[in-house]
């Protein structure tokens, strides 16, 4: 069988993918209705091989990297009991107190794209933490289908108070400087728009393709966003027309792009949703606004 290219598949799994993965449909009507795509010799299961995530050989930082010391930390978790578990990096051998950015997942737990996440903002002269908020449930369980299950049995808001007090523990760190900015993906980009709502002294937000605050809540906005969208990624940008009348409309400091021709979740380059120019240029901009607002 010849291999599946991203250019040779229907849009339309990509959109499918995207309901199966944020709970919309259930692995067995995804699968059933996967099957229709399977032609040409293209089986359901290299369908589904080919648009799952692939952790293996895709990390852009090594979790070995010399440059930086990278470990978990563990924290108190304000409602959902226990502790949480978050992934703290930071360069190697730095002088200076750093500015912080929390790393914040997608709905399935601190796997390893995440994680990477967290090893290139340090890479960028940051310190990092990216926690788990699977950990009162026993932590990233060791791949997104699971991790998806056990996230849907916590609550989102005691998730965000979770993030919030990763806010605080990063914000006292003796390496930290006390200027804290947030990025997150998807659901992540809820928490990083939440906690611009939550957090009056938060330093900056960039939600990529997260859904928005209610309007009532965006007056309570004192940091500044930097917001990415997906062209293509419908659901979540159903609601920007009256998020950015909300900014405008209380001079909330804001940027928001988006990117054409790309799919929810182009940041992520363990999927086929991936977009490497897109990505690139969107990482480029998260750490140039961070650097603007808290260096």
């Amino acid at each position: 069988m010849k291999p599946i290219k991203k250019e040779d598949l229907n849009p339309e799994i990509f959109e499918l993918y995207d309901d199966y993965a944020h709970n919309i449909i259930d692995r067995r009507k995804f699968i059933e209705k996967l099957s229709f795509y399977a032609i040409g010799g293209i089986t359901v299961s290299a369908l589904l091989s080919f648009i799952s995530p692939n952790y293996t050989n895709t990390q852009v930082v090594s979790a070995n990297d010399q440059r930086l010391n990278s470990d978990y930390i563990t924290y108190a978790s304000p409602k959902g009991g226990g502790e949480i578990k978050g992934l703290l990096s930071q360069p190697q051998n730095h002088k200076d107190k750093l500015p912080g950015i929390i790393i914040v997942h997608e709905n399935r737990g601190l796997n390893p794209y995440i994680k990477d996440v967290g090893r290139r903002a340090a890479i960028e002269g940051f310190i990092s933490l990216a926690p788990d908020a699977l950990s009162p449930l026993g932590g990233y369980p060791g791949n997104d289908d699971d991790g998806r299950a056990l996230q849907k049995q916590r609550d989102r808001n005691e998730m965000l108070e979770d993030f919030i007090a990763a806010y605080e523990y990063l914000k006292t760190h003796p390496n930290c400087n006390g200027k804290i900015g947030v990025v997150g993906f998807c659901f992540g980009g809820w928490i990083s728009n939440m906690m611009a709502v939550k957090i009056p002294t938060l330093g900056a937000a960039v939600p990529f393709y997260g859904s928005q605050p209610s309007v009532e809540d965006v007056a309570q906005i004192k940091a500044p966003l930097l917001i990415h969208y997906a062209e293509l990624d419908t659901r979540v940008n159903a609601g920007w027309p009256d998020y950015e009348t909300a900014l405008k409309s209380n001079n909330i400091k804001y940027t928001a792009y988006i990117y054409p021709q790309v799919n929810h979740g182009f940041h992520n380059n363990t999927t086929p949703r991936y977009d490497e120019k897109a990505a690139a240029l969107a990482w480029k901009r998260t750490i140039a606004f961070f650097k603007t607002n808290l260096v």
